[in-house]
């Protein structure tokens, strides 16, 4: 973990910077020191323990790559006594697979393994196969109120959420907004000690207020090109994010993919079919209230395709977003009205 306090030349804003990492890479939080109410009271040092503290409880609790995880566990069929971080997700995640009627649906792991975009080797399934899978996962098999599928003991098995009687164990994977969910769970705690400008960047993102440079935030999003695996090192657009919290969240296909006789096979999976998606959309940043959900519609968009990620972006008033897709060999950019763009790297 790292600490650093920066100050800005902004008359009595003092930013500070905590750097470290969580969820399998690094991640970046910049504050002012300066609240609401002038100085907030918590020290630095508490505020970056308190930071890691939150980070870790969610690595315990909803990781899919830590193997002694209130989710792995579940996902092996134990017994387990969910923590609040447990009940709240899933709440939030059935939501979403209602407005988004299915195509973001966190049960759907069994599909990502076959398709080995998981933590299993890579395949290529066959239509029975796929075909098994689709219909014996997702959340339409499962109870909707977590809670109320909790023993008088507070403990629960994957069984106690079934609905349809199946054989199969429900698997969860929350890897469509579970980064967007923890910047989320970040900036509460920020704002519960009186922090108004803010960035909290763990892989997706959240802001508020102004930058050191008492402007808005701004953000670049990577090209979306085969190869292009270090963030930020190479751009196609940079933009300014709208005033207010908001939450800002890319996603593509140009990083997680494989290659097999000769074909390219995108990590994204349409659920409802089973099988990755193929269309030319390459990238799609969306900013929404929070980053849970600008994590959630992002995937949507990747799901639906460029047109109607374009409708549906356009008659959503909460929502702005970049579309990156290709058009005869050439990339080319579709922004909604309140997406600003500073510049376009070339």
């Amino acid at each position: 973990m790292i600490l650093a306090i920066a100050v800005s030349c902004a008359p009595r804003d003092r930013y500070m910077t905590i750097t470290g990492f969580a969820q399998g890479g690094t991640y970046t939080v910049k504050l002012n020191l300066n609240g609401r109410d002038g100085m907030i009271s918590a020290k630095p040092e508490e505020i970056r323990d308190s930071v890691d503290a939150i980070l870790k409880s969610i690595d315990m609790s909803l990781s899919g790559y830590n193997r002694k995880s209130l989710l792995s566990r579940f996902n092996e069929g134990e017994t387990i006594v969910p923590d609040s971080l447990f009940l709240d997700i899933y709440g939030h995640a059935y939501d979403i697979y209602d407005e988004t009627e299915g195509i973001v649906d966190v049960a759907s792991a069994p599909l990502f393994d076959l398709w080995g975009f998981g933590f299993t080797s890579d395949s290529l399934p066959s239509s029975e196969e796929i075909e098994r899978v689709r219909a014996s996962s997702g959340m339409g098999r499962l109870k909707r109120d977590m809670r109320a599928s909790l023993r008088e003991d507070g403990t629960l098995r994957a069984d106690g959420l079934i609905m349809d009687g199946g054989a199969a164990l429900p698997e969860l994977n929350y890897n469509a907004i579970a980064q967007g969910y923890s910047c989320d769970l970040v900036a509460e705690y920020l704002y519960s000690i009186g922090v108004k400008d803010m960035m909290v960047d763990i892989g997706e993102i959240f802001c508020d207020g102004l930058n050191p440079s008492r402007k808005p935030w701004t953000i670049g999003i990577d090209r979306p090109v085969d190869g292009n695996n270090r963030p930020g090192a190479d751009l196609q657009e940079v933009f300014h994010v709208p005033a207010g919290p908001h939450g800002v969240v890319t996603s593509g296909n140009y990083r997680k993919f494989y290659v097999k006789d000769g074909r390219k096979y995108a990590h994204t999976i349409d659920p409802r079919t089973g099988y990755p998606v193929d269309h030319n959309l390459l990238s799609a940043t969306v900013t929404a209230p929070d980053a849970t959900l600008a994590d959630a519609y992002a995937t949507y968009c990747m799901v639906i395709g460029l047109e109607e990620a374009k409708e549906f972006i356009s008659s959503s008033p909460e929502l702005e977003a970049c579309l990156i897709y290709d058009e005869d060999g050439e990339m080319k950019s579709w922004c909604s009205d309140g997406f600003i763009l500073v510049t376009m790297q070339k």
